[in-house]
């Protein structure tokens, strides 16, 4: 089941995806977050929770997409309680890139390796624990509040300070906390993290701040399990020209994490589990143009497509202006 959020006559809506070309609107008044609420609350499935309140009317889909209607499947009444992170390191990459990964760990003494590597290395040994128990921790990053999440299809903005404005394809998990305090999944979907990459090579201390940027995910939402092994496309674009393409695998087949271990590790601090907030959770990548020595330019448009997450996520590359002196100093009271 996959479900998508649109605006209709200025409202909120959300709608079930019938097919490439057709939603069936979903009676509900709040979108997707009243349904989650009505789910947790009525121990109801979320599948169930919609099927009872399908419309009669299908509507296409592609206007949504022209008109730039579509929203992000999942968000809050209130941005400021809606909590972006993600975490790196999680993905083996492609065959090629995961035997040179091994053959380095195993051919390298500790004092050898990066910090990334050692974090790499932990991951392939404990992040998937056989009973199920609580493997190693990740790496583990802040990118803002709802306010930072861009619609599919709106521009992605990089700021005037970036070094670099560089795309990256991830699973992303959507949580609403319940009113006990208890995490609940509402489902999966693409994400593009868009990062810093340049601002992050030059210190890895810098992570945080290459982070600290808008991202985008969507536009459908996957109910239910996730499949194990996916597999995906991520392009740039430029005035309709395809200037990179790359295949990418995720899923749990293609992960040094267990999805239930990225979960647990960020859900296990009390602070992240205050009754009513949803969570955006970014669960990392394996495929970057940036790693290809592709540098982007305004205009430009990132493209992800997911065969079993619907249609593609695409959002346009913005520049913003420098701000002024004035913008930023801090003036005491």
């Amino acid at each position: 089941m996959r479900v998508i959020q649109y605006l209709h006559e200025g409202m909120l809506r959300v709608a079930l995806v019938e097919g490439h070309d057709t939603v069936r609107p979903i009676r509900v008044e709040g979108g997707l977050y009243a349904l989650a609420q009505i789910a947790i609350d009525s121990d109801q499935s979320l599948a169930a929770v919609i099927e009872m309140r399908l419309d009669d009317e299908l509507i296409d889909y592609q206007p949504l997409v022209d008109e730039q209607r579509l929203l992000p499947p999942l968000t809050h009444p209130d941005a400021a309680h809606c909590l972006i992170t993600g975490t790196g390191l999680t993905h083996l990459g492609s065959a090629d890139a995961r035997s040179a990964m091994h053959a380095k760990l195993e051919d390298s003494d500790e004092q050898e390796l990066t910090d990334s590597m050692r974090m790499f290395r932990l991951g392939v040994e404990g992040g998937k624990p056989e009973d199920g128990g609580i493997g190693t921790q990740p790496e583990w990053f802040y990118k803002g509040d709802g306010s930072w999440v861009v619609a599919p299809e709106s521009p992605l903005s990089s700021p005037s300070f970036a070094e670099d404005a560089g795309e990256e394809p991830e699973l992303v998990g959507l949580y609403l906390i319940g009113q006990d305090g208890r995490p609940w999944r509402v489902g999966f979907a693409i994400g593009n993290e868009f990062s810093d990459h340049v601002t992050e090579r030059h210190n890895y201390l810098w992570l945080a701040h290459s982070k600290l940027r808008p991202c985008s995910f969507g536009p459908e939402l996957v109910i239910g399990e996730l499949p194990d092994h996916l597999e995906g496309v991520s392009r740039i674009t430029r005035q309709g020209e395809t200037r990179w393409e790359k295949a990418f695998l995720t899923g749990e087949a293609n992960m040094s994490h267990s999805i239930a271990n990225l979960e647990h590790h960020h859900f296990k601090y009390a602070g992240f589990r205050r009754p009513g907030d949803v969570h955006v959770h970014f669960f990392g990548t394996a495929t970057l143009s940036f790693a290809d020595g592709i540098r982007v330019e305004e205009g430009d448009r990132f493209e992800i497509e997911l065969p079993a997450f619907g249609r593609a996520l695409r959002n346009p590359l913005t520049q913003e202006e420098g701000a002024g002196s004035d913008e930023c100093r801090v003036t005491a009271i």
